[in-house]
């Protein structure tokens, strides 16, 4: 078998020297990335479970104080507390039937609520009890709040029985405020967790 050679000699290719301009955007590219993984290492114990407890002041259905701690309960979503609700036909103030509910929950006892997420508003958002009730997992289980990035089990049975707020007809907390221009917020699923993980890193104060 032969072989043909053509002859032409071999071409050789050469790497442009990088400019100056790209050789200092390489370099303030990697001290960049550098600086990002540095802030995020030093700043890791902020997202960090972390517990606080008290005895709480019940602001709605879904909202908490404790001492100076203004408290979001993760997961869930209450009617404010002047929205109005519809069973059978007649109005009710289905907000304050919320708040109550949860002021049953508390009656007095000792709250203790773990997390380490704040919304934009700065409130902790946390998964608390009182004497091992769960108060999240209860208001939407008896039916005064609705889920919120947790607990669509709960719902789904609250629903079904018609219990608390299914018994009738009311807005979805998040449409009510959106008709009355009140705070907005996000979800607490997965997108809303990548938000506020975010959030704490990059927080100054």
């Amino acid at each position: 078998m032969s072989r043909s050679w053509s002859g032409r000699p071999r071409q050789r290719y050469f790497r442009r020297p990088r400019s100056r301009w790209r050789k200092f955007l390489d370099y303030a590219l990697a001290a960049a990335v550098l600086g990002l993984l540095i802030l995020v290492s030093a700043r890791l114990d902020r997202v960090e479970t972390r517990k606080t407890e008290g005895v709480a002041v019940v602001n709605d259905g879904d909202s908490i104080t404790l001492g100076t701690e203004r408290i979001r309960l993760r997961g869930i979503d209450a009617p404010e507390y002047s929205q109005i609700c519809r069973k059978d036909g007649v109005e009710y103030p289905c907000g304050r039937r919320s708040r109550e509910a949860l002021s049953k929950l508390v009656a007095g006892r000792q709250v203790t609520c773990a997390g380490w997420e704040r919304d934009k508003y700065g409130r902790f958002l946390g998964e608390c009890t009182a004497a091992g009730t769960d108060l999240n997992r209860s208001q939407v289980e008896a039916g005064w709040a609705v889920a919120y990035g947790g607990y669509e089990a709960e719902e789904a049975a609250a629903r079904l029985g018609r219990k608390g707020l299914w018994a009738g007809d009311f807005d979805r907390p998040r449409d009510w405020r959106n008709m009355h221009g009140d705070m907005a917020e996000i979800e607490h699923g997965g997108y809303g967790r990548i938000l506020n993980w975010l959030r704490e890193i990059f927080r100054f104060s």
